[in-house]
């Protein structure tokens, strides 16, 4: 259980078809921890083996759920968070960030990524931070603009 005034963000992770997810993900998490804030990862079965195989000894992945589990929590009002952060590749992963930004009152960041990222970003028509990078097996280009996304992300209280 987290404690009333600790602040939380959501991972959502798709498939996990493009390569930087995970390791992008377990940067995210590692950021949020040391600004203080409460990392829980929503995911596919796939992206949470691929986690869970990362991250052996959760150092910093401490909670995990099934994706649908915790749309299904928040549509339900028994758990929302102050931040979530949608990793999309394809028209699915939008719809799950589409989806966060209508259910949730989280601010929500939808982290585009792989070959059409940019094609993806023109696609979005619900309200949310847009990061896109041409990322699909070097994380860096998609690193460098989260770094600037979460300098402010983590600072809103």
């Amino acid at each position: 259980m987290t404690e009333k005034n600790e602040k939380t963000a959501l991972i959502l992770l798709g498939c996990p078809q493009v390569p930087v997810q995970t390791s992008m993900a377990l940067y995210l998490v590692h950021g949020l921890k040391e600004h203080g804030i409460r990392p829980v990862i929503a995911g596919t079965v796939a992206a949470r083996k691929l986690m869970e195989v990362a991250d052996p000894d959760r150092y910093y992945v401490s909670e995990m759920t099934d994706l649908d589990a915790a749309i299904d929590e928040i549509t339900g009002k028994e758990r929302d968070f102050d931040l979530c952060f949608v990793f999309i590749h394809n028209d699915s992963g939008i719809a799950y960030a589409g989806t966060m930004a209508y259910i949730s009152k989280a601010r929500v960041y939808a982290l585009l990524f792989g070959e059409h990222a940019q094609d993806l970003a023109g696609e979005i028509e619900f309200p949310c931070e847009v990061v896109a990078a041409k990322a699909v097996h070097n994380p860096m280009p998609l690193k460098r603009k989260l770094d600037k996304v979460m300098q402010w992300a983590v600072s809103k209280r």
